[in-house]
C-alpha cells in the first residue's frame, strides 16, 4: 500500500509543471522535493514575499522585546511538518551544496546550536526557493556562488 502511494507521489510530482523547479534542489531527492512543491504550489500569488513562507513555515524566528531584554526563538505555533520539511531539506542540503555546507559550519563556530544553525540555513533556502519559483527559473549552484562573490559574502571558494 505505500509503495503504491510512493508510486502515485512520484508520478504526480513528475506530471506538475513546476516539478523542474524543486527536482535539482541540492538536497530535495524524492520525499523532499514533492514536499516542496505541495507547499510552493503552481499559484504565483498565493505567497507575495519570501518572508510570508518564513514565518507561516515556522522557519523565521520570533523577536520578543520587553524593557531592555530581547528574547529570540523558534515559533512554537506553526504547522509542524512544513516546518520538518524546510528543517530536513536544509540539512540535507549541507551535503549536497557546498555554501550551504559552509554557511552551516560558521554557523556552529559562532555557538549556534545544530538545529538553529539548521534553521538559519532553512531561512536562506525559502528565499532562494522564493526567488527561483517566481521567475520559474531552477536553482543554479553555481549563479548563486557568483551573487554570494558579487556580494563579497563567503562562497564555496573562499
Amino acid at each position: 500500500m505505500i509503495k503504491e502511494f510512493d508510486r502515485k507521489i512520484k508520478d504526480f510530482f513528475k506530471s506538475h509543471p513546476d516539478h523542474f523547479l524543486f527536482e535539482n534542489l541540492p538536497g530535495g531527492g524524492e520525499q523532499l522535493a514533492p514536499r516542496l512543491l505541495s507547499l510552493f504550489g503552481s499559484n504565483r500569488l498565493r505567497w507575495l514575499d519570501a518572508t510570508d513562507i518564513q514565518k507561516y513555515s515556522g522557519i523565521a524566528p520570533v523577536i520578543e522585546r520587553g524593557g531592555k531584554s530581547i528574547w529570540v526563538h523558534r515559533r512554537l505555533s506553526r504547522p509542524k511538518f512544513i516546518c520538518q520539511t524546510f528543517h530536513e531539506f536544509a540539512q540535507q542540503s549541507v551535503q549536497h551544496s557546498s555554501w550551504a555546507n559552509q554557511f552551516y559550519r560558521r554557523q556552529r563556530e559562532r555557538g549556534k546550536s545544530h538545529h538553529s544553525a539548521i534553521r538559519a540555513l532553512a531561512y536562506k533556502w525559502i528565499r532562494i526557493i522564493f526567488a527561483c519559483w517566481k521567475a520559474n527559473k531552477p536553482y543554479d549552484e553555481s549563479f548563486y556562488a557568483q551573487a554570494l562573490a558579487k556580494k563579497n559574502s563567503p562562497h564555496p571558494s573562499t
